[in-house]
């Protein structure tokens, strides 16, 4: 049983048994700090940490049961690749036919299983820091920890290993935490996700649940690229509709259903900051947009065409918006004005305040 529960004045984490769980967020967030608590390699005096029902806030690192990979592969220069795997498994007694076994499994499954023989120096980046996970899996431990270990290479390399991660944890018996501050590989790695800043946790749940129901403006603007669009704005009461208008000379007019007269109320004459994803805005013709709900006026101000996504942006007169739509769905020249539509089901509203998203419309 390896559910990790982890509390301190600041944070308090929740990782159930065998998840595959991302720690998120800028750098200096606290990542790499409650990885190295976890693993035992500094203390908090003021937080406990449990592994299922075992406190081992007490216990030193050996005696967690946690393998633990950097940023940097740390292997030993002078040791062949197989003893760097071999080396923990012998201080902890395993014996010959064991240690061998573990080696050939870990190595198969990090594909290094031709390079046993070599020393790290005679390996890519990429191959040592295989080399190192599969040291770290070697053990087998319940926990293993992962601290941006993918940070030093190209995208190729990122997307192939962590396929393999994805791999490796379908077949360890290990609950897994991965800390980085790269949002695009936390949410292509994360079934769970947890946010951090200032060394708080932001929010913490489930990848797609998290991405649908930002807790925040922080939430919301961490994740997805590109970011979430916010737009500055005020509510109004309109006969069976609460309208949102653009603050200053915008053009942007979106309009909710009252589906309960109580929380429009609330709602109602106040400031509040809209969000929407880049994929939720339309580019439309501009004379049917005249007809369509939700739609608005804004000038083209350049493409970028990414594979199948161009990503418009837009200048509604008081907001910069970024609209990413699929190639041919919308194709109109930058400098033409155009017209966008919101879909209105995928809008956020927060309180500009505290940054917190308020009671849906």
């Amino acid at each position: 049983m390896a559910k990790i529960t982890f509390q301190s004045p600041a944070v308090s984490l929740e990782i159930p048994d065998r998840a595959f769980a991302v720690l998120t967020g800028p750098l200096g967030c606290g990542k790499t700090t409650i990885l190295r608590l976890i693993a035992g390699l500094e203390k908090n005096v003021q937080g406990e940490i449990f592994f299922g029902d075992k406190k081992v806030s007490d216990l030193d690192a050996g005696a967690r049961d946690v393998g633990m990979v950097f940023e940097d592969d740390a292997l030993y220069p002078q040791m062949s690749i197989r003893q760097n795997i071999a080396f923990g498994l012998q201080r902890r007694k395993f014996s010959l036919t064991e240690i061998s076994r573990r080696i050939e499994d870990a190595a198969g499954a990090l594909g290094i299983a031709g390079l046993l023989k070599k020393r790290p120096v005679e390996l890519s980046p990429v191959e040592r820091q295989r080399a190192a996970i599969a040291r770290a899996i070697g053990r087998q431990p319940k926990v293993l920890l992962l601290d941006e270990p993918l940070a030093n290479f190209d995208a190729a390399a990122r997307a192939a290993l962590r396929a393999d991660l994805r791999k490796l944890h379908e077949r360890l018996e290990a609950t897994i935490i991965y800390a980085t501050a790269d949002a695009a590989e936390a949410m292509a790695l994360g079934e769970r996700i947890v946010i951090l800043d200032e060394g708080r946790v932001q929010q913490d749940g489930l990848l797609a649940e998290v991405y649908a129901a930002p807790a925040n403006l922080f939430v919301a603007g961490f994740l997805g690229a590109p970011a979430m669009n916010f737009i500055h704005g005020t509510l109004k009461m309109e006969r069976d509709a609460l309208l949102f208008r653009e603050a200053g000379e915008g053009t942007i007019e979106v309009r909710f259903p009252l589906a309960e007269r109580a929380v429009a109320g609330k709602l109602a004459d106040k400031a509040v900051v809209l969000g929407i994803r880049p994929e939720h805005i339309a580019i439309v013709e501009a004379e049917k947009g005249q007809e369509s709900a939700n739609s608005f006026p804004a000038l083209i101000d350049f493409i970028e065409t990414v594979g199948g996504d161009a990503t418009y942006h837009l200048q509604t007169g008081a907001h910069a918006v970024v609209a990413r739509v699929g190639v041919g769905s919308g194709d109109q020249p930058a400098g033409r004005r155009t017209r966008a539509q919101f879909d209105e089901r995928r809008v956020h509203l927060f309180d500009p305040g505290s940054g917190r998203r308020i009671a849906e419309a």
